[in-house]
């Protein structure tokens, strides 16, 4: 990151409703929609700082276009972590737990592990009509698309077991089904893959897979045929995570390198598990994209060497001199994996440091061309890059200051060719401490549109872009 990003991590308590900021620039008129993004909004709770980025209670942001113009709203999720927070509380989070006495007292109080948080900060989707703010703890939370206002909790009409859920869901995008995966702990700790249809909210088991460890699992991918989970040997220990002594999911996480990586790829319709080579021990928290090809499944994803990443994002160390800052850059790389032989061969395809991968809706799961990225090997600022898979070329877009956040793609309604369309982001200006809304175009990456908001958004993680919403 570099000098000025701790602006990213101040809590923000201002929540504005359909603000219209001056825009430099032309944004398309065919740009017709929303994007909703999620992610921590406030970090500083009872006095305390919290432990980790990743512990922030759930802000909504929502970025609306038409006609050329531009709407913003953010407001905070009201879920149970975030009535704790104003009574001055904090725990169950990522990085935040009460620990010793206290905890056990909780414990008994439940009979039991207390209720998992429902502070659902990673990302949305739009679920048997219901817009839904997700998060890795099995609770989700409904809200409304328009207001942004709490609806209340979202649940499942199935007996899935989960204790972690994967926050990232995968839509196909010729079903509109999703796919999507949960951990659950027990003697013999399993994944189970399932699919969800647009319609439905009852969740189709499509296999359940031994889990090794099991491993902290952040992401996966689909093929047209697959669906394809990434096995680091982050790994979550039963007794340790179950204990009243760990202070968050953090401090149960173990690095085992000598288990190795697991590539999982299990097919869609039979359940089969058909393939599950082995690599060197890596770490990733998320996928690029995969498609399949004969007999070979290509799994692109944002790789690091181990989850130094993880500590990386303690909210002590953020907060310290931006230039003793160790945050470690993730690199795209290529698995293929050859379903008769059992074997993957792995390949860089740059050396440039990314994060938040996206590619273009229409081309997930299928072979594509073009991803674009947070690039974050540079100091004082994070960039935008645009990287050709075919050719290993990319084009970059850089200010000093400015750190980009995650870039979605948008393609022009009837639009041909991939990289027809816009790519819509927000970044922190840390020099005028305010969020600005950035729109590109997609094939050259020419700054189209800037837009200024009223305050500077903390860093978050994941959105949408929803056309009717």
């Amino acid at each position: 990151m570099g000098q000025g990003y701790g602006v990213g991590f101040r809590s923000l308590t201002t929540e504005v409703t359909d603000h219209r900021p001056p825009v430099e620039g032309d944004i398309p008129s065919w740009l017709s929609g929303t994007l909703i993004r999620n992610g921590p909004g406030l970090f500083d709770v009872g006095g305390e700082r919290l432990g980790h980025w990743f512990d922030g209670l759930a802000m909504l942001r929502r970025y609306a276009f038409e006609d050329g113009a531009l709407s913003y709203s953010n407001r905070f999720l009201r879920t149970d972590a975030y009535a704790d927070a104003m009574d001055g509380s904090v725990s169950g989070q990522f990085g935040t737990d009460r620990t010793g006495v206290g905890k056990i007292a909780s414990w008994l109080r439940a009979l039991g592990p207390p209720e998992i948080t429902d502070n659902a900060n990673v990302h949305v989707a739009r679920l048997d009509g219901e817009h839904v703010a997700l998060t890795e703890a099995p609770r989700r939370i409904a809200f409304d698309p328009a207001t942004l206002e709490t609806r209340g909790a979202f649940g499942f009409d199935d007996d899935l077991g989960e204790h972690v859920t994967a926050a990232h869901l995968v839509r196909d995008p010729e079903t509109d089904a999703w796919f999507g995966f949960v951990t659950e702990f027990g003697r013999t700790p399993e994944y189970h893959v399932y699919r969800l249809a647009p319609d439905r909210r009852a969740r189709e088991r499509v296999a359940s897979i031994a889990a090794d460890g099991p491993g902290y699992i952040h992401d996966c991918s689909i093929t047209t045929d697959h669906v394809v989970l990434v096995e680091t040997p982050l790994v979550m220990p039963i007794r340790r995570a179950l204990s009243p002594f760990s202070e968050g999911i953090l401090d149960v996480l173990d690095w085992q390198p000598e288990r190795g990586t697991r590539v999982l790829v299990v097919d869609r319709e039979t359940g089969d598990l058909v393939a599950d080579p082995a690599l060197p021990p890596v770490f990733a928290f998320h996928h690029v994209n995969a498609y399949a090809t004969g007999d070979e499944v290509v799994v692109d994803l944002v790789e690091f060497p181990d989850p130094g990443i993880v500590d990386a994002m303690r909210l002590d160390a953020l907060d310290g001199d931006p230039s003793d800052a160790d945050v470690p850059d993730g690199r795209p790389v290529r698995y293929r994996v050859d379903l008769r032989s059992n074997e993957v061969d792995r390949s860089t395809l740059h050396q440039v440091g990314v994060e938040l991968p996206r590619v273009a809706p229409d081309v997930v799961g299928r072979e594509y061309r073009y991803a674009y990225a947070q690039a974050t090997d540079r100091e004082g600022a994070n960039g935008l890059v645009k990287l050709d898979v075919e050719t290993g070329r990319t084009r970059e877009w850089w200010e000093d200051g400015v750190f980009v956040e995650e870039p979605i793609p948008v393609r022009r309604p009837g639009a041909t060719a991939e990289d027809d369309g816009v790519v819509v982001a927000p970044a922190l200006d840390s020099r005028a401490e305010e969020t600005r809304l950035l729109v590109f175009d997609a094939g050259t990456l020419a700054l189209l549109a800037d837009a200024s908001l009223p305050h500077a958004e903390p860093f978050g993680f994941h959105g949408r872009f929803f056309r009717d919403s």
